[in-house]
């Protein structure tokens, strides 16, 4: 799978669980879901253009994107923990290492 396919696929699955999410807490927890919508979006934005970028320049072009939705998935994951709602921050937690292993592989 290329890194532009690997990258489609964690946003989808992203969106996907961040809809579930907000089924899965009581509506007074949702707050940190807000830093999962807003990861989702960051990397919404690069979704048409990723395949376009070529490879020599992936790590320059994603790096920052990939980070910045790691760092807000992080927030969301923390604040979920202390809240004690671990199977959604475990999901969240799984998200991140998806991230983290495409960012590896750039």
């Amino acid at each position: 799978m290329t890194i532009s396919e690997r990258y489609r696929d964690i946003v989808q699955q992203l969106e996907q669980q961040a809809d579930d999410f907000y089924t899965m807490l009581p509506e007074e927890a949702t707050k940190p879901l807000h830093f999962v919508d807003r990861a989702a979006e960051e990397l919404e934005e690069w979704v048409e253009s990723v395949g376009e970028i070529p490879r020599n320049q992936l790590e320059i072009k994603l790096s920052p994107v990939l980070l910045k939705a790691h760092g807000d998935l992080d927030r969301a994951r923390v604040q979920l923990e202390q809240a004690e709602h671990h199977a959604v921050a475990a999901l969240i937690w799984e998200m991140e290492q998806l991230l983290y292993r495409l960012l590896n592989d750039l």
